[in-house]
């Protein structure tokens, strides 16, 4: 027992200290890419400059070949066509790719240090063995020469997309691993989302000039290029009729970008923020809905800056591509052809993930609920600012009742399990998205909700660019909340128990009634009680759990509630004293605000009376 508390001590300290109080790694990446239209060929080369911060010598790198997973096969493929619940963008498409449709993603060569480095290709993952160790703060350069072919578009990726977008380019070159703490993250390319090493990119993109190019990044050759980035006032003189776009992109984790030629392209400035580009193909049915999108988004920006941190980049691209709605840094690629609340909607959520996916950049494989579950909950509050509503109800009540629906299900998965490795679609979609935002909303409950708030800002502000984990996010919260939280982030993140308190009894004692309530399922809450009395007056009462060592100091809801002594988690009873007689009190309801995912409800309530109380099986 004590060699594994040990172990666990140390497994604690080595995430702490990976994470935003710790190293990380740190790229500089060139790239220079030539695109055939004709033939939907590419070839290219990268420098990277990659820096060792960890504290271990490293003999190998990995880079991921994501392209790869677009051939009959794949992992991707086998997965898709083999999981109970398909993602029907996918289904059985890869294994129906012809070798001109498929994928491919290959590095002839790399060379360290002008040296040649061994390569074994492992599917969409590459192992360099390196010709040389790198040291515990030192670098190396590599030089890596690569051609691919783009797939016919089936997955956020690829070319000839369903509303005939020529190219998305996405998870497009050989990107190199994140390693960290926990060693390297080299994981296959399933379908699932992402995790890469912080950096500088330079990239330059050639193709036809025909073609628009949307990218992460700004310009930087914008008077050769024109195309509504600038008015044209040098050219650049090709035989081959091609352009070169030159894109920089301080600080960012990955680079994507996106062609077509008929393209138009809007702007809109956020006062004291970005530039927001729009991307759209010039069909005239998009008009309507996309010539409004620059003001929502706009509004949207300005949201968020204020309530949540600020956006640190100098623009922001929505890009019609893709297949859905995907996020990268700087941009986003997201289809076109949709209603006007639709449009908004999937934007938001999308410019969202640049606080959550490019700002804080956790790793998305191991902790996929930190950054959809986040951007859900942020989402929401920007969409209630833009589309006000109050009958709609609380803001995030959507997700409590998604969370209460799944939660007793048998595809039912804590929010722990990696994301490539749920048993089904449906588990990930609401393990991360709808349980991942109820997560937080739920919290809120317990800190108060403006100190969750402050608590987001602080998590945001510390842990910038530093790839966060769980254990970031707690102590956020606890700072701002003085709180213990362990418990509420270790039950609801690593276990799928149930939440079910109860109101047993209320019983006359003098002048005075004794309430006693019961926990009936395994997780752990503080709870809030409201009291009514036979006129209508309501008296509400917050127990905090023992292990928070403290109690919530905000009045919630705006009311005022008394704090009684804390619930010790070993006792599955607690009693309290009302100093009123039984015969004055009419109703006591556990969670009066609808705020907790109890799992029953029909034993939240106790109404005085004997036939009230038969009728409730009290």
């Amino acid at each position: 027992m004590r060699f594994l508390c040990f172990a666990a001590f140390l497994g604690l300290a080595a995430n702490l200290l990976a994470q935003c109080n710790g190293w990380q790694q740190q790229i500089d990446c060139k790239i220079a890419v030539d695109l055939d239209v004709r033939s939907h060929q590419f070839t290219g080369t990268e420098e990277l400059l990659y820096r060792n911060n960890s504290p271990d010598t490293l003999r190998e790198l990995f880079f991921h070949l994501y392209f790869n997973a677009f051939k009959p096969g794949s992992e991707m493929d086998v997965r898709s066509r083999t999981i109970i619940d398909p993602d029907p963008r996918v289904g059985a498409r890869i294994a129906a790719l012809s070798p001109a449709e498929q994928g491919d993603l290959t590095c002839s060569t790399i060379r360290q240090d002008g040296r040649p480095a061994r390569l074994e290709q492992l599917g969409t993952v590459l192992r360099v063995v390196l010709a040389k160790p790198v040291l515990p703060g030192k670098h190396t350069k590599l030089h890596i020469d690569f051609r691919g072919q783009v797939p016919v578009q089936i997955r956020r990726s690829g070319r000839n997309s369903a509303e005939g977008v020529a190219y998305s380019m996405t998870q497009w070159y050989p990107k190199v691993a994140a390693y960290d703490s926990r060693g390297w993250h080299a994981d296959p390319y399933v379908g699932r989302e992402f995790y890469g090493e912080w950096g500088d990119f330079d990239v330059r993109i050639t193709l036809d000039s025909s073609f628009t190019v949307a990218a992460t990044g700004v310009l930087q050759n914008a008077r050769e290029i024109g195309k509504g980035y600038a008015v044209r006032t040098t050219t650049q003189k090709r035989q081959d009729g091609k352009l070169t776009w030159h894109f920089s992109a301080p600080k960012v984790h990955d680079f994507a970008w996106a062609a077509d030629p008929d393209y138009i392209q809007t702007t809109a400035q956020v006062p004291g923020g970005p530039l927001l580009r729009f991307f759209r193909k010039n069909q005239p049915e998009l008009a309507a809905t996309w010539d409004q999108l620059p003001g929502y988004m706009v509004r949207a920006v300005q949201f968020m800056d204020r309530n949540f941190g600020k956006y640190p980049w100098p623009v922001y691209s929505f890009v019609q591509g893709g297949d859905g709605g995907m996020e990268y840094p700087m941009l986003t690629l997201i289809t076109g052809q949709r209603r006007l609340g639709s449009l908004v909607g999937t934007s938001v959520h999308e410019l969202v993930h640049d606080w959550y996916y490019g700002v804080l950049a956790s790793d998305e494989l191991s902790y996929p609920w930190m950054d959809e579950g986040f951007t859900e909950y942020a989402g929401s509050e920007v969409m209630r600012n833009l589309f006000p509503n109050p009958a709609t109800g609380r803001v995030h009540s959507g997700s409590q009742e998604a969370y209460l629906s799944f939660s007793g299900s048998p595809d039912y998965e804590p929010m722990s399990v990696e994301a490539d490795q749920f048993a089904t679609n449906r588990a990930y979609s609401n393990s991360t998205y709808s349980k991942g935002e109820f997560f937080l909303d739920q919290l809120g409950s317990v800190i108060g909700d403006s100190t969750l708030h402050r608590g987001l800002r602080r998590y945001f502000k510390s842990c910038g660019f530093k790839h966060p984990a769980p254990v970031d996010v707690q102590r956020a919260m606890e700072k701002e909340s003085g709180l213990q939280l362990g418990w509420y982030f270790n039950e609801w993140i690593n276990t799928t128990r149930s939440l079910d308190y109860a109101v047993k009894s209320a019983e006359p004692k003098g002048d005075s009634t004794v309430i006693t309530l019961g926990r009936k399922g395994l997780m752990l809450m503080p709870v809030d009680i409201s009291v009514q009395d036979t006129a209508g007056k309501e008296f509400y009462f917050n127990i905090p759990l023992s292990l928070m060592l403290g109690a919530r100091s905000e009045q919630a809801e705006g009311r005022s509630w008394k704090t009684l002594p804390p619930w010790q988690w070993t006792n599955p009873e607690y009693t309290f004293t009302v100093p009123m007689p039984l015969g004055r009190l009419k109703q006591v309801d556990l969670d009066p605000f609808f705020r907790q995912g109890d799992a029953d409800r029909s034993n939240d309530s106790f109404v005085i009376g004997g036939d009230a109380q038969d009728e409730m099986g009290h």
